[in-house]
Parts: structure tokens; C-alpha cells; sequence
């Protein structure tokens, strides 16, 4: 997404992205980027490690590189996963030149809901700014949008104020140019086409796990992951990708597998038809499901999503 430019010379810096799960944010950075950095789904948690969503707004030597780091939910934790996911976030905040809190303006209608009530508590303990992000704003009359912008601006450090729909796409643009305006002078980070600094591997098996999710919302568990296992580039352009589902118990295997093994057939084809589309280019993926009761304490798993295991 291009906007309409900034202020003369370069800018370039971080603008974090906080909020409760499943406020959107995901989906903002991927509407901001014009691509798919970011797996959504309707669950909690979905995002577990840092994305980066890199746009350029402006054209020229005096553009701007606006970086978004799209962090996990900060919600209360507990488990191990939760703590690293929610300690995640917070460090995104910490090194990021700005933040942005994203709020769901239904679900704050009549009172701030707790987890969103926590974050701005930790933003006023670090002395932090935010951009307030109203979302979901075509869902309640304008009346109650701006019963619910005056009350968070009373309770936090709240610089500015939009009202916007990530899903829409409706005012994220004005968040853009604002953010872009807002940054520090200096020199790009990342090449003017690259939109993400995630690796392919990772891509693919985030992409894969949204499947899993979008198909078995109601039957399978949060306790699930997805490793790329193999990444073989052939001859024709093409790319044979194996990956694993881990799951904690058999039970939920079947889940996964369904009847004569349609169920994880369906996901990986749409994951295929996903990964194809992104990388233009054909895929051939191939998904297997093993059971794996403590991969939530496997510290190699914590490293491949730059989470700190001991959090």
C-alpha cells in the first residue's frame, strides 16, 4: 500500500501492534500490506511469534518504510506457550518506535473487557504512547463509537484516535500516512519490494496450521503445531514440501485425519492452492500427523518462532 508521502528525506522504523486476541490484527497487516503475511482464524491465540508486515508509503527518495510487527494476543497467561506468546508481545512493544493498540469496539461497547484493561495498565507502567485503533467501527452506531473513544482516551495514553475496519479496509489508510509521518528520519531496513521477513518454511506451515484451524474450528484443540520437515526445490520450478501436524493425543489424530484420511486431504489442499498463489509457483505438499504430548515444552519449537522459552 502506497500513501501520500511524508516528510522530506527517508523515514524508517517499527510500529508494534497491540492488542487482546483476536482484535484483528492480523488482519489490519495484512490489509496495510496488500498481502498475506499474517495466518487469521476465527480462534484465540492464532499468532504465536513476531510477524513483520514491511510497507513503503510515499514514493522516492523521501518515502517511508513502515515496519508492523503483528504480536500475539496479550491476554492472561497459563501456560508456558501463553507466558513466551505474551512475553513476545511486550518485547515488540519495547523495541518498537511506535505503538498502535488495537481495539475491538463492540466488545469494549459497554466497558473495557479485562485483557485490553491490562494492557493499557502495562503501557502506563512503561511510560509508553499509543495510537488508539478503533476496529469493527461499521458494527455500532456512531454515537456509541464515540461513547467508547472518549472513555479509553480517558483511561489511556492515547496520542490519537481512529476509527477504522481491518476487514474493509475502511480508514487504515489515514492509520498508514500517520504512522509513516510519525517516524524517525533515517534510511530504509529491508528492500522496497519485501513485505514480510518471515521464512518460506515458517510461511508454509503457518499457512497450513490456519487450514486446520478454518476446517476443524469446533473439533480441534489449540494444543496443535506444524513443522516444515522437508523443502525440496526440483527441476521445473516447482517446490516438494513435506510437513508434520503435531497433535497431544490420539483422539485429536483422528480429528486431523478424519475418515479414510479426508480431512487433512482437504487441508492440504487448500493450503496447496494458498502456497501457490503466494509464491507463484507449484507446490507439492505433503502432510503427516504424529502425535507429540509434550511439544509444548520442546524448546526447539520456542527458537523456530523466536519465542523465549524460559518466559
Amino acid at each position: 500500500m502506497t500513501g501520500e508521502g511524508t516528510a522530506a528525506g527517508p523515514r524508517c522504523g517499527f510500529v508494534a501492534l497491540l492488542g487482546a486476541p483476536n482484535t484483528g490484527k492480523s488482519t489490519l497487516v495484512n490489509a496495510l500490506t496488500g498481502a498475506k503475511v499474517s495466518i487469521v482464524s476465527p480462534r484465540v491465540q492464532t499468532t504465536r511469534t513476531r510477524v513483520l508486515g514491511i510497507v513503503m508509503v510515499g514514493d522516492g527518495p523521501d518515502a517511508a518504510q513502515v515496519v508492523l510487527v503483528d504480536t500475539p494476543g496479550i491476554f492472561e497467561p497459563k501456560r508456558r506457550l501463553d507466558r513466551a506468546m505474551v512475553a513476545a508481545a511486550w518485547q515488540g512493544a519495547s523495541d518498537a518506535d511506535l505503538i498502535a493498540l488495537l481495539v475491538d469496539a463492540r466488545r469494549c461497547e459497554r466497558r473495557t473487557d479485562a485483557d485490553t484493561a491490562r494492557i493499557i495498565d502495562g503501557l502506563a507502567r512503561e511510560n509508553r504512547q499509543a495510537i488508539l485503533l478503533l476496529n469493527k467501527v461499521d458494527l455500532l452506531k456512531r454515537d456509541r463509537l464515540l461513547a467508547v473513544a472518549d472513555r479509553l482516551n480517558r483511561e489511556g495514553p492515547f496520542t490519537d484516535t481512529f476509527m477504522i475496519s481491518a476487514l474493509t479496509g475502511s480508514g487504515t489508510g489515514d492509520v498508514l500516512d500517520h504512522c509513516a509521518t510519525h517516524l524517525p528520519p533515517g534510511p530504509h531496513l529491508f528492500p522496497e519490494d519485501q513485505i514480510s521477513d518471515m521464512p518460506e518454511r515458517l510461511l508454509a506451515a503457518e499457512i497450513t496450521r490456519e487450514k486446520l484451524y478454518l476446517n476443524l474450528y469446533r473439533e480441534l484443540p489449540y494444543a496443535l503445531t506444524v513443522e516444515t520437515e522437508t523443502w525440496e526445490e526440483r527441476d521445473d520450478g516447482s517446490v516438494k514440501i513435506e510437513q508434520t501436524v503435531y497433535v497431544r493425543r490420539d483422539s485429536q489424530k483422528s480429528i486431523v485425519l478424519g475418515k479414510d484420511g479426508r480431512q487433512v486431504g482437504r487441508v492440504g489442499a487448500a493450503a496447496r492452492a494458498e502456497l501457490e498463489a503466494l509464491l507463484g509457483r507449484r507446490i507439492h505438499l505433503f502432510l503427516f500427523v504424529k502425535v507429540r504430548d509434550k511439544w509444548q515444552d520442546d524448546p526447539a519449537r520456542y527458537r523456530e518462532w523466536g519465542l523465549d522459552f524460559p518466559a
